[in-house]
């Protein structure tokens, strides 16, 4: 699979970019996120790297026979309509193995939001786990990983370092990504 999935993002035109060392677990921050294409060019992109990584998605998305490749390709359903902490769930999911990765897109949604999603730095902090700064660049025709983050604890602080990792990256869709340095939300 691996293999083929470099072919394929070849043909697309993707280059893959990596410059740091995959720690054994992990969050993902993907951003900007304002197409559907970012998740099958996100899977390609791991896949030809060699890796494997989880996401989260909206429990309406596993219905049969999508639930099935969803749950194949690393998907974890998340309901939405329940009071429970996904933030504590999938802290304990990382202690639970030795080697994780979940990617998430904080902005949640692929519509311009005003204010980030925080859930995937609170697990972080929660498991102990450093980021990946995971980014698409639709001009430049990238994807890549630049930068492993270490939260600190100081929520303001690390969302404005993370943030300024994505200044100069271009969405498919400028117009519905935000970098506002007052965007952050508890989740």
């Amino acid at each position: 699979m691996q293999e083929f999935s470099k072919w394929i993002l070849k043909m697309l035109g993707w280059k893959t970019i990596i410059t740091v060392p995959e720690p054994p677990k992990s969050i993902i921050c993907i951003a900007p996120h304002t197409s559907n294409w970012d998740f099958l060019i996100g899977k390609l992109y791991y896949s030809a790297l060699g890796r494997k990584s989880s996401f989260l998605m909206k429990k309406s998305w596993f219905f049969f026979p999508l639930g099935y490749l969803l749950r194949a390709t690393g998907g974890i359903p998340v309901d939405r309509s329940k009071r429970t902490s996904v933030t504590d769930q999938m802290a304990e999911e990382f202690n639970q193995h030795d080697k994780l990765h979940l990617a998430i897109t904080p902005e949640g949604t692929r519509k311009l939001v005003k204010k980030w999603k925080m859930g995937f730095y609170h697990i972080a902090v929660k498991a102990n786990i450093p980021i990946q700064l995971a980014y698409f660049d639709y001009v430049k025709k990238e994807m890549g990983i630049k930068e492993v983050f270490y939260p600190t604890g100081n929520e303001q602080e690390d969302l404005e370092k993370i943030q300024t990792y994505y200044k100069d990256v271009n969405a498919r869709f400028p117009e519905r990504f935000n970098l506002s340095k007052e965007n952050s939300t508890k989740v």
